[in-house]
């Protein structure tokens, strides 16, 4: 069966809520089983533009119910990261969660809840934007919400909400895109980690919501807990010392409670809460022990609540997304929203998870969840009764047919292309390591898309292997990655990622044959892949044979100016030519792609200062000394380019931060000494004095050559 990926070709349509819906189709992807060749373009989008509006006849609902409250509700949304919708609540199996459950019985709660993507971020984007990530363009983590796509925040803001978000993880971090609309975007995290418990995340927000306002709120909390490794606090720790991932959901449930009784008690006006899942987590079912790979109900399947104004308490057994509780705000705000959760009208609910399709070139997946049925279609189609069978374990795929929206809405739904869905190659090291420690590592080149790619399904033996091996790589522990790439590569031979990865690693740690082996390798598997030409010169840049990079960094640069690893090593070889010009251009490209370190900058200014800019040379150490002026150590530089500015104050107290045990110490007082002649100081005299005292071979002669310390009847003509 051929497979391959098409570009993602959208057309926007208005629906009757106003926003902007996008729709696609897959160009030359055929889904296998029963598959028929894809429709136009045009009947995509009429079809997509139905599927997105919610498919069925709309629930019956009370007038109360239907419409918009007399006066706007404060609205508290909480989102819980990697919670299984059977760890919590009434119905969950081998913990107790009082919050939750007392939160349950006072709104609705729906049993057959779907998250968009196993996975943080486009999980929570299109919670934000109520779209699907074919609309969004979000399917991984590490990547940026486009500053175009509406976002809730935005709106509710608009609406005349007060609006603060409250975040767990770097994964959310404002970077990403999600902090739009939000007066107060709390992402702070505790030095040198990735994520917050969930005490600290409601201590924060408990603080802001002693702040008085006559406005409505709308606030957003994210705890994230239960993500791997599971070490939840006394006394959950020992409660559940054998199940620890349930430990984490306890300890999250009683900050909930916290969190709720102080947004009722100080929140203006009505109240109106969503609790809602992210996304779950495997534990082992269908091989799978955490998220982001997989479409199983384990990972797809979570918990949510809808409670407040126009909201009749009970329980709905039909299958809805997400991506609903965008809609679902803007109602409650006075905004037309049909897809509310207040009215919940069935629909087909759809899912994807096209990390292992964007990282390794497996093949892509999407789910539909029809009534009771669900299918997954990853180079066949596997068909599930989620109500008979929860865990997955009967597929009807040979003995049962689907109604024609589902086989459709898995065939047209748009895959990404990887050339396009890469990982921004402006994250700087902490935002790589940062997303590296909670176990999201992106590729490192767009993988090969070929006939007869694995399904994700039948590669679980493999992803504890990927993370553990991506981990170490981040972390440039080549030696104890290599062997894990190797059984990586052996498994699945196709795999550009490990391929490149290999040989890098070899490449770093000085295994010039094996490097070159692996290059050999990565070239056979995609002989047109741009990626494997640009890690191959960085390996020539770092080699004795640096020279044979130029030119292949010159073509890289020249094609694609913002790759960044290729710009940064054609600096440093511009600088090893002596082409300081040349060199200081890319280095300042370079910055503007990602941000640079304090020593980058320093290093920025020295090339500045040695092409005797003094400007440019103050603006790249000023900013240095700005990162971490206790570490900064190019004062007397720093002092001496002012001083060549006429900047005499800033010359000044630059010279006086260089310490005594800087080896060029003596020159620093030499210049003070100047400087304090040409401030016309009560102390030059003084200071002349100590520099002659403290002179070593070079600033002796220059102090004996200095006219400024000479007398003169009119020190003010020295200026």
């Amino acid at each position: 069966m051929s497979r391959k990926a098409g570009s993602l070709q959208t057309t926007d349509r208005r629906s009757a809520d106003g926003l902007e819906r996008t729709a696609g189709g897959r160009q030359g992807w055929e889904p296998g089983v029963g598959s028929r060749k894809p429709h136009g373009l045009a009947a995509a989008v009429v079809y997509w533009a139905m599927l997105v509006a919610g498919c069925g006849t709309a629930e019956h609902t009370s007038p109360q119910a239907a419409g918009t409250p007399a006066v706007r509700p404060s609205i508290l949304l909480v989102t819980l990261d990697t919670t299984r919708a059977d760890s919590i609540g009434p119905e969950a199996i081998g913990i107790q969660t009082p919050s939750f459950n007392a939160l349950a019985a006072r709104g609705v709660r729906f049993r057959q809840a779907y998250a968009t993507v196993p996975e943080t971020l486009p999980s929570h984007v299109s919670m934000m934007t109520g779209v699907y990530p074919a609309s969004h363009a979000v399917h991984e983590n590490g990547r940026s919400l486009s500053a175009t796509q509406p976002v809730v925040a935005d709106r509710l803001r608009q609406a005349g909400y007060r609006t603060a978000a409250f975040v767990s993880s770097f994964t959310l971090a404002r970077r990403f895109g999600l902090a739009r609309g939000f007066e107060t975007y709390d992402d702070t995290l505790p030095a040198g980690a990735a994520e917050r418990a969930s005490r600290d995340t409601t201590d924060s927000a408990l603080a802001y919501l002693s702040q008085p306002s006559a406005q409505p709120l709308f606030l957003w909390v994210h705890y994230f807990d239960p993500h791997y490794p599971y070490t939840p606090p006394e006394p959950f720790r020992s409660q559940f010392s054998k199940t620890p991932y349930l430990g984490e959901v306890a300890a999250m449930d009683a900050q909930l409670a916290r969190l709720v009784a102080a947004f009722e008690q100080r929140a203006q006006g009505p109240i109106a809460m969503v609790i809602v899942g992210d996304h779950g987590e495997g534990l082992g079912d269908h091989g799978e022990a955490l998220h982001g790979n997989l479409l199983y109900q384990s990972t797809m399947h979570v918990p949510l609540i809808v409670l407040g104004p126009g909201v009749t308490p009970g329980v709905r057994d039909a299958p809805v997304s997400t991506r609903r509780v965008f809609h679902t705000l803007l109602d409650w705000a006075g905004v037309p929203a049909p897809l509310s959760l207040r009215r919940a009208e069935p629909e087909v609910v759809v899912g994807e998870a096209m990390k292992p399709f964007l990282e390794y070139g497996w093949q892509p997946q999407v789910m539909t969840v029809d009534g009771r049925h669900k299918s997954i279609l990853a180079g066949r189609v596997e068909i599930y009764d989620v109500s008979a069978d929860p865990a997955e374990a009967r597929d009807l795929s040979a003995n049962d047919s689907l109604r024609p929206a589902v086989p459709r809405a898995l065939r047209d739904y748009p895959v990404p292309s990887p050339a396009t869905s890469r990982p921004p190659e402006n994250l700087d090291e902490h935002a790589r390591r940062s997303l590296a420690s909670l176990g999201y590592v992106s590729a490192t080149a767009t993988p090969e898309v070929r006939k007869g790619a694995p399904r994700p399904a039948d590669m679980v033996a493999l992803f504890d292997v990927i993370e553990k091996a991506s981990g170490l790589f981040v972390a440039e522990e080549y030696a104890r990655a290599i062997p894990l790439l190797g059984r990586i590569l052996a498994a699945d031979p196709f795999n550009l990622d490990a391929a490149l990865r290999l040989a890098t690693a070899h490449s770093s740690l000085g295994h010039e044959a094996k490097a070159i082996e692996m290059f050999k390798k990565a070239a056979a598997i995609s002989p047109k892949s741009p990626d494997v030409g640009v890690y191959l010169a960085l390996h020539l840049a770092r080699s004795r044979q640096w020279e044979q990079a130029v030119p292949l960094l010159e073509a890289v640069v020249a094609e694609s100016p913002d790759r960044l690893p290729a710009v940064e090593a054609l600096a440093s070889i511009r600088e090893r030519q002596g082409r300081m010009d040349e060199a200081v251009a890319l280095r300042r490209r370079v910055y503007a792609l990602r941000a640079p370190t304090r020593a980058e900058l320093a290093g920025l200014g020295e090339l500045e200062m040695g092409l005797g800019r003094t400007a440019p040379a103050m603006d790249a150490f000023e900013r240095a000394r700005a990162l971490d002026p206790g570490r900064f150590t190019h004062d007397l530089e720093l002092g001496l380019l002012y001083l060549d500015a006429r900047q005499f104050t800033e010359a000044r107290d630059a010279l006086d931060r260089v310490p005594q045990s800087h080896p060029e110490f003596p020159m620093a007082l030499f210049k003070r000494a100047q400087v304090s002649v040409l401030l016309n100081e009560p102390d030059r005299a003084a200071r002349i004095a100590r520099a002659r005292q403290r002179a070593d071979a070079t600033t002796r002669e220059l102090i004996a050559r200095e006219k400024l310390f000479q007398p003169s009847p009119n020190p003010e003509s020295r200026r």
